[in-house]
């Protein structure tokens, strides 16, 4: 029998080794009460700023929101929009990721990016997901009578300088930073699909739905570049979250 105070401790010392993980994790913060009793993790919260319909106070509103990347992610949350924080990281002396992410599926819309799971900063994620809800989707609807079910674009993240033609120059463009977003159409769920290069200038009720959204997007977006803007836009928008109010 005295085997069996030894076959207790054993029990109880593997019951505790469960308790211990692989790795420790990042601990949370719990602010203490002055009377000693800690309070949930305070987590900001969402202003709602991506339901809100687009006004001449949207872009402002939407800095504000994203002003930092857990308030941005916050507002993202909150609105059902799938994001995914990624380590800042530096390319070069002018190229990199700061407070970026994975943009994924809004469940708070029809319309899925194509291609998908793309790589932007956090307050372009919620500057395109206003887009998509408050004018991109409401003026297909109205104009063409059909919802969109796909975002084409030409991708975000490009570490080059603000043109790739002969007249170059050195400054670094938005792309550098994950910062800007080139949309080059969509695709309707009655099967059409709406290009910049290709139905732009028609005078059709596709240009019309295409100089909408450009217009809607220049109180979202702080430079939005058209085909008007010139010829290197002849196929897409130019979209980007940074300050600098420019759009042509």
């Amino acid at each position: 029998m005295r085997s069996a105070p030894v076959i207790i401790l054993c029990l109880l010392l593997a019951g505790c080794g469960r308790l211990i993980p692989d790795a420790p994790g990042p601990t949370p913060y719990y602010p203490v009460q002055p009377g000693g009793a800690p309070q949930t993790p305070v987590r900001p919260a969402g202003s709602g700023v991506i339901d809100a319909a687009i006004d001449g106070g949207t872009f402002a509103r939407l800095g504000r929101a994203t002003a930092s990347l857990g308030q941005c992610v916050a507002e993202l949350e909150a609105a059902r929009v799938t994001f995914s924080p990624t380590p800042d990281r530096v390319n070069s002396a002018t190229c990199g990721l700061t407070d970026a992410g994975v943009l994924g599926a809004d469940y708070g819309t029809t319309a899925r990016m194509a291609p998908s799971d793309v790589t932007m900063t956090c307050a372009l994620a919620a500057a395109v997901s206003v887009w998509r809800r408050q004018s991109v989707e409401p003026a297909a609807r109205e104009i063409l009578g059909s919802d969109v079910v796909q975002i084409e674009h030409m991708g975000v993240y490009a570490c080059r300088g603000v043109r790739t033609d002969a007249g170059s120059t050195s400054r670094a463009s938005a792309h550098s930073r994950a910062a800007a977003l080139d949309f080059s159409g969509v695709r309707l769920r009655d099967g059409r699909r709406i290009t910049v290069a290709g139905d732009w200038a028609d005078g059709t009720p596709e240009a019309r739905f295409l100089h909408r959204i450009r217009d809607e997007g220049c109180r979202v977006f702080g430079t939005v570049l058209s085909p008007d803007y010139n010829a290197v836009h002849f196929d897409h928008l130019h979209l980007e979250a940074e300050q600098g109010r420019l759009c042509r």
